[in-house]
Formats: C-alpha cells, structure tokens, sequence
C-alpha cells in the first residue's frame, strides 16, 4: 500500500487491554496501522517481501517504514478495534509458537529413534513441504533451518500466518511424522511436548486444537 518515511508517520502506543506492555501504535493520514514485524536495516528485501505477501497475496492495506537502521511492516486497523485486533496477533502468536515446538519435538524424537540421517531426510522433507505450501517466510530451506533451532517463545520475530496457515502447517507434520515412525503415536498426548509454554498459552492452544478441524489428529 504505502512506503513511508519516518518524518510521514506518527508513532505512539497504547496499553495492552490484557498485558502489562505497550502496543506501537502509526498514525498516516487520518488512517490507523499496528506493528506486524520489524526488520533490520539490512533486510530490507525481506521486510519488503512480507510487505507484498500481506498486500498482494491477503488484500492487506498496510504500510512499510523505512528509517534509517531500521524497516518495519504496520497493518491498518480501525482505530476502535486496536486493542483487540492486537489481542487476535497475540492470540496467532501462542498458535504459532506451539507449531514450532511441536516440529522441534518431532524432530527430536526422529533423531533419537531413528538416527540423525534420518532427522536430516526429516528437515529437508519439511522444507520442500513449507517450498510447496508457500507458508509465509518458511518457504526457504534456511528457514526451516532457522526455526527448529531458536528459542520460540523467546525469539523477536516469528513468521507472520493465519490460522489457516497453522491448520495446514499441523496436518502436513502429522502427515510426515506418521510417515517416519510409522504410526501416530507420537502426535498424543500432545500437551507433554508443549512443556515449555506457561500455563495459560498451552491451555489455550490445547482448547483451539481440541475445536480444530484437526483435532483428531492431535490429542
């Protein structure tokens, strides 16, 4: 939609209705943005690729930021419904982060049952399958290569998905980690691989699952 300069924009924030932080908040034109994702000032391919995903791909109207060391990418909201549109980011969040650390956990489980030969069939299997599905900022190898390493619930920036992107993230590991151990086993209880998530994340994202299309798949 927009490419702005720092000097078009003004910036300020709002307290979370439900945590204890500020939300950034851009005002352009009479016209209220939210903060998506903040790149460094040598990504500016990157921060402009997820600009044209959330633009041309989902019909996003949103605005990229170029400052000096820094780009980042802002979503246009109705100014009434900051603060919850904030709460369904967060809400996507805890989903996505619970995605990650069940890949992680597979893999892992692949590695110790199977062999490392086999954990790397696995990584290169996902990467093809994020390539085909076209996931948001995972369609790359190195991508694949970066998320089943870091900390999710400790990491700045998480890809940016939809729901639906999750549902389909979920079906596809299901379907490949059946394929490796030869059974579904590994995919319940799924709550003992979320062990890391605080209480309340991992209740809400055992709820979501368990009122998923897919909630047969995990249990």
């Amino acid at each position: 939609m927009f490419i702005l300069k720092r000097q078009d924009v003004e910036i300020s924030s709002i307290q979370h209705p439900k945590r204890d932080q500020q939300v950034p908040i851009l005002d352009y034109q009479g016209q209220t943005f939210r903060l998506i994702s903040v790149f460094k000032a040598s990504q500016e391919e990157e921060a402009k690729t997820l600009w044209r995903e959330l633009t041309d791909n989902h019909g996003k109207a949103c605005v990229l930021l170029e400052e000096p060391d820094r780009y980042s990418v802002w979503g246009k909201v109705r100014a009434e419904h900051v603060t919850s549109d904030t709460s369904d980011y967060s809400r996507i969040k805890i989903l996505l982060q619970a995605c990650i650390l069940l890949l992680q956990s597979v893999q892992i489980d692949i590695e110790e049952l199977l062999g490392s030969r086999q954990a790397n069939l696995f990584e290169k299997d996902m990467s093809e399958v994020c390539r085909q599905k076209q996931f948001p900022q995972l369609s790359s190898t190195d991508a694949v290569k970066h998320i089943l390493r870091i900390n999710p619930l400790q990491a700045l920036q998480l890809p940016v998905w939809q729901e639906l992107h999750v549902i389909t993230f979920l079906q596809e590991l299901h379907r490949l980690g059946k394929a490796y151990f030869g059974n579904t086993n590994f995919a319940n209880p799924v709550v003992d691989r979320l062990q890391e998530m605080s209480e309340g994340d991992r209740a809400f994202f055992v709820t979501w699952l368990g009122q998923s299309s897919i909630s047969k798949l995990w249990h």
